[in-house]
């Protein structure tokens, strides 16, 4: 997979259905802002945790995403493999999987 197609259809789609439910992104930005903001927890360690429950939930399109935000926060290749060994303890065979795809998309994002 290119990832960063991938994400570019996915945002496609997705502004075709923005278009018919605006309240609902207005809604979902709205509930990501305030998960975001800065607290305790900085961004790159929010993101982590994303990047585990998107992997866990087997959605490309979120590991596409949080990958993507966590290359641009600055995450190194080894923070990003120690992650997915957690994620892979955590989460078993299927999270492995999924990880090895997250990894995929890191190398390709990393890579500008």
């Amino acid at each position: 997979m290119k990832w960063k197609d991938f994400l570019d259809e996915t945002n496609s789609r997705m502004g075709k259905l923005h278009r018919e439910a605006p309240g609902m992104f207005e809604g979902f930005a709205t509930m990501g802002r305030a998960a975001k903001r800065e607290g305790a927890l900085d961004e790159k360690t929010k993101e982590l945790i994303a990047l585990g429950i998107a992997i866990s939930t087997r959605c490309d399109s979120c590991i596409g995403f949080h990958v993507k935000s966590l290359v641009r926060l600055g995450l190194t290749r080894e923070e990003m493999c120690e992650a997915l060994e957690m994620i892979g303890y955590m989460g078993g065979g299927p999270s492995i999987a999924f990880g090895a795809k997250a990894l995929e998309a890191y190398d390709e994002f990393a890579a500008g």
